[in-house]
């Protein structure tokens, strides 16, 4: 081993299993802090022949409550980033974020498709699709993966393109988990000579003036441009700006890669909806990417729950303002809708992504404060997808699921068809099953749901017995 594995006694051990997310720190039997692939690849066989379940950490942005006990393959170390300008191409380690292949590639004019998160893990985003601020435009993340590395639950390092391992290619682009991890990607880079982006905030009392409005806007809005409307509540704390600190407001956040005066032309109908009480929206340097969303760096306690939606009215406006408007109380810190389409819509070639077919997105950020976490942050979820059930799609994307345990829900991340594809090539590159762990567990709740429900049976259905796992809850780099 060129890397170190620690055990719960040695010093560094607390530090190698903690990520992003502060609320979840998973608490392995052992942690192997891998340097480069030969030692992922070693530890993957080690935990194979010895029983040992494994988890994955890269950034810890995908971090989800797991059993404690097992190995847990710390990637954060495979964190390499070389860009090929001539070539248009980005290779990224496992471990590395997407702030460092931005860094890289702006000098160049070139851009990666990331999330709207800088620290967010390059590798992971891929893996279940990825959508962010320039989606409408160029497509989701996973649209660029060009091949990958990746030690499969058999121990084995192989490469996945469009000519090699092509079935493989296929699940790692969208299909998340249970095929092993992921050592290196090569990703294709989009050329942004300019962008205009960043946000316009608005007072909670124009809100619905504003999400009526922007919907309306966004019916026939030009696919370069990829916006969203966020609900915030920015609590009254030191660390929060002196202007939206203890303020409820409405965000509009907005990213073409246009010049300024285009920008200026297609932003001016939304810069009209109500009396802007911030504009943070211009021109950008494409390193600045992030300025967009502004998420937090972290690391912090976190909470997240997305879902998708299907077609959107003002009746789902008064709906959602009813519970998280002006004059209402909520332990949502955030509540965004996304608005798709475009090359979203539109996905260059054949990928396990799920969800693409849906206009838009709603995701939900809970107050940092873990002890809402168990049961405060969840049943406001649950009284949320009540609420606005009628316009929740029925299929949705792996990477906005965050820690859901259903089952159903689970399955929902895909097609009937591509449910089933993926099965078949996690079993061919994972015989033994020893890189599914929960996400076996739930395909297998899913499969053993979906067929009780169809032979009107589902008491006779017995739990699926776990194996040896990669398991996805912290996850960033595992496939």
């Amino acid at each position: 081993m060129s890397g170190s594995v620690l055990v719960p006694a040695d010093d560094g051990y607390a530090a190698a299993c903690t990520g992003f997310n502060l609320a979840v720190v998973p608490r392995p039997d052992a942690v192997l802090v891998a340097r480069d692939e030969a030692d992922v690849a070693a530890g993957v066989r080690f935990a194979r022949d010895t029983g040992l379940a494994i988890r994955v950490i890269a950034t810890g942005h995908g971090a989800a409550p797991v059993p404690d006990g097992g190995l847990l393959i710390n990637v954060s170390g495979l964190d390499s980033v070389s860009v090929e300008p001539f070539a248009r191409t980005a290779t990224v380690g496992g471990g590395a974020p997407w702030r460092e292949v931005v860094a890289q590639a702006a000098p160049h004019g070139l851009a990666p498709i990331t999330g709207s998160s800088a620290g967010v893990g390059a590798v992971g985003f891929l893996l279940g699709g990825g959508l962010g601020p320039l989606s409408r435009h160029f497509g989701v993340g996973s649209d660029q993966l060009v091949s990958a590395r990746i030690v499969t639950g058999s121990g084995e390092v192989v490469t996945a393109s469009a000519d090699e391992n092509p079935d493989l290619f296929w699940a790692l682009r969208g299909g998340k988990s249970g095929l092993g991890i992921v050592t290196s990607a090569t990703v294709r880079l989009v050329e942004v000579a300019e962008l205009y982006g960043g946000a316009l905030l608005f007072d909670a009392n124009d809100a619905r003036a504003v999400l009526t409005g922007w919907l309306a806007w966004g019916a026939d809005a030009d696919a370069r441009i990829t916006t969203s409307v966020a609900v915030m509540r920015f609590p009254d704390l030191d660390e929060v700006p002196p202007p939206l600190r203890g303020r409820h407001l409405v965000s509009v956040r907005f990213a073409a890669p246009v010049d300024a005066a285009s920008g200026e032309q297609l932003a001016a109908p939304l810069r009209a909806l109500a009396p802007v009480y911030l504009d943070a929206l211009g021109p950008l340097p494409i390193a600045e990417i992030a300025k967009v969303h502004s998420d937090p760096d972290g690391p912090l306690p976190g909470w997240m729950r997305g879902i998708m939606l299907g077609e959107l009215d003002e009746r789902f406006v008064d709906a959602l303002l009813g519970l998280v408007g002006a004059g209402t109380e909520s332990p949502f810190l955030g509540v965004e809708v996304r608005q798709l389409g475009g090359a979203v819509a539109d996905p260059s070639g054949d990928s396990a992504m799920g969800g693409r077919e849906n206009p838009f997105t709603l995701s939900v950020i809970g107050a940092p404060n873990p002890a809402l976490f168990a049961t405060v942050l969840p049943g406001a979820f649950a009284g949320l997808r009540a609420r606005l059930g009628e316009w929740i799609a029925p299929t949705t994307t792996i990477n906005w699921l965050g820690e859901s345990e259903d089952p159903t829900e689970y399955r929902s991340a895909w097609s009937p068809a591509a449910f089933a594809r993926l099965a078949e090539v996690r079993r061919r590159y994972d015989p033994s099953g020893c890189s599914r762990s929960g996400r076996r567990r739930r395909e297998a709740q899913a499969s053993a749901a979906s067929s009780a429900s169809s032979a009107r049976s589902a008491s006779s259905v017995s739990p699926a017995r776990r194996s040896p796992v990669v398991g996805p809850a912290t996850a960033s780099a595992a496939a």
